[in-house]
């Protein structure tokens, strides 16, 4: 199970996006990316909530809708499980990070950035965060 519930996942608060589709879309790609693995426990309702300063509602509607799409899985005494369906394809996981993607091109454009500077940044944080 993983352990640091805060350290999971991260919730941009003045994000456009619901708080409970910013869960949905960090399991989706926590699993995808092999970060979450089959059969692992997911952190409780209540650990997210209090971790967040969420609304139990909010992380319940974001598990509940995780569990109709088959990524989580209830499990009788361990609670909420990642499935047992097969890891996500190459293409599969970079179709998840699209959607990011277009937002930053968008507020990239916004800012009237050009595409070396974008590219440069990018590259930046990536190596920052391995």
């Amino acid at each position: 199970m993983p352990t640091h519930t805060a350290n999971l996942f991260s919730i941009a608060t003045g994000s456009p996006e619901p708080i409970y589709r910013q869960l949905v879309e960090q399991v989706r790609r926590l699993a995808a990316g092999g970060q979450l693995q089959p059969g692992d426990g997911m952190p409780s309702v209540r650990e997210i909530a209090q971790a967040l300063a969420l609304n139990p509602m909010t992380v319940s509607k974001a598990y509940g809708l995780l569990e109709m799409e088959g990524v989580l899985a209830r499990r009788r005494g361990l609670g909420m499980v990642v499935a047992d369906s097969a890891p996500a394809r190459p293409a599969d996981r970079a179709d998840l990070l699209r959607p990011t993607l277009e937002r930053a091109a968008l507020e990239a454009r916004q800012l009237e950035l050009d595409t070396d500077t974008v590219l440069s940044l990018f590259a930046t944080i990536l190596k920052e965060n391995q």
